[in-house]
């Protein structure tokens, strides 16, 4: 029998095509409720794969729902999610009920910007001590993202909620969740076509790469990530290579008013700057024997026996993405979609995510140029502008 490869053993075929998202009534978009059919559980667990999650010694973590989170109205209700019953044999939980109030009200986004505004700036105090630029080159961000929370667990109740709610130390240590990206390609459409006009930001770019996840055995707990865009022969081309981000903090915040849940996530991105004659051949033929194939999950294939290199390079997931960005004053709106392929688990998950990269914020991160007040109130801009327009 002719050997057929991992991807094409799992390609996006009539047969094993992955669930889009359920498209939601016109009416009430955006509505996760029907749209969730594919899910991204990631944990901090030290894998050998592209998922891997690396949160900094120092990292704070938080979650709390908008309005009071003694409200005796709040209810976990299991949410049906396939991937998430094949891995666990149980069913996420999402939290409802609450007052409810106006997302569009001054004293939601008010609030939100007020609690995590002193967490911001001890993170990026932090996450500019001990860092060590002369091998990478090292990038600080902040991002507020769109999802949805799912809590998981037999143990979770609201009790645990309630309690990681308020907490002073990590949220992780209080309750299991996870945070759901993908979104449905009508919300999208949505945001594209009527949000971003009505907001005043103007289209930037439009861009595709493919991200090659490398697993080296002298870096063991990291990831290389090889950014790379498709030239006029077909082959790929390295624009850039880089380390797992670093998480630094990450609030999550259920937003019961609404039909979707925010992430707001500072990290750093690590880029290298230099290879040596080894990593430079190694991670090259890996990335000269891809071949693009848009019938495989991912997007890129690879013969027999190219799957490793030098007998210390490995593959361990590819992505293929496309994004819009939106340029506005001091943020911009990336709408992206990816296709992703694990060789580890032979999964594969597409995905519609929807990210506000809030720029401003991040360079008075990067300057140390940071106080409480001036950044409470980007902050505060930021939450107003999901809360109010998406």
């Amino acid at each position: 029998m002719a050997y057929i490869p991992p991807h094409k053993r799992h390609s996006v075929d009539a047969g094993d095509r992955t669930p889009s998202p359920v498209p939601p009534p016109s009416s009430v978009l955006p509505r996760f409720s029907k749209a969730l059919s594919l899910c991204s559980h990631k944990t901090n667990k030290d894998r050998r794969d592209g998922g891997k999650i690396i949160y900094a010694a120092s990292s704070i973590s938080r979650w709390f729902p908008t309005g009071d989170p003694d409200d005796a109205t709040l209810r976990l209700e299991p949410f049906p999610c396939e991937p998430i019953v094949r891995k666990s044999g149980a069913m996420p939980f999402v939290l409802t009920g609450g007052a409810q109030v106006d997302p569009k009200h001054e004293s939601q986004w008010v609030s939100i910007a007020q609690r995590v505004a002193p967490d911001i700036v001890a993170a990026a105090r932090s996450a500019r001590e001990g860092l060590e630029p002369e091998t990478e080159e090292i990038r600080l961000s902040f991002v507020a993202r769109i999802g949805k929370i799912f809590f998981h667990g037999s143990s979770v109740s609201l009790d645990s909620i309630r309690k990681a709610a308020v907490a002073d130390s990590d949220s992780r240590n209080q309750v299991h969740k996870s945070f759901y990206t993908n979104v449905p390609i009508e919300y999208m459409e949505e945001i594209e076509h009527a949000i971003v006009p009505k907001i005043g930001f103007v289209f930037d770019s439009e861009k595709e790469h493919y991200h090659v996840k490398v697993y080296d055995n002298h870096r063991p707990n990291s990831t290389i990530s090889c950014k790379c865009t498709v030239v006029k022969d077909g082959e790929l081309e390295i624009q850039k290579i880089e380390l797992n981000d670093v998480r630094h903090l990450v609030v999550d915040v259920s937003c019961l008013c609404k039909d979707i849940d925010m992430r707001l996530m500072m990290s750093t991105k690590r880029i290298l700057k230099f290879l040596n004659d080894e990593e430079q051949s190694g991670i090259n033929d890996l990335i000269k024997s891809a071949i693009v194939d848009p019938d495989v999950k991912g997007g890129l294939r690879w013969p027999l026996g190219k799957e490793s290199s030098a007998e210390r390079f490995s593959l361990v997931g590819v992505w293929h993405t496309k994004y819009k960005a939106f340029r506005g004053r001091s943020m911009t709106l990336r709408l992206r979609h990816a296709n992703r392929y694990d060789y580890k688990t032979l999964m594969g998950e597409v995905a519609n995510e929807v990210t506000l990269k809030l720029t401003g914020i991040s360079e008075q991160l990067r300057d140390g140029d940071v106080k409480s007040g001036s950044l409470g109130d980007m902050v505060q801009e930021a939450v107003k502008l999901i809360l109010s327009k998406f």
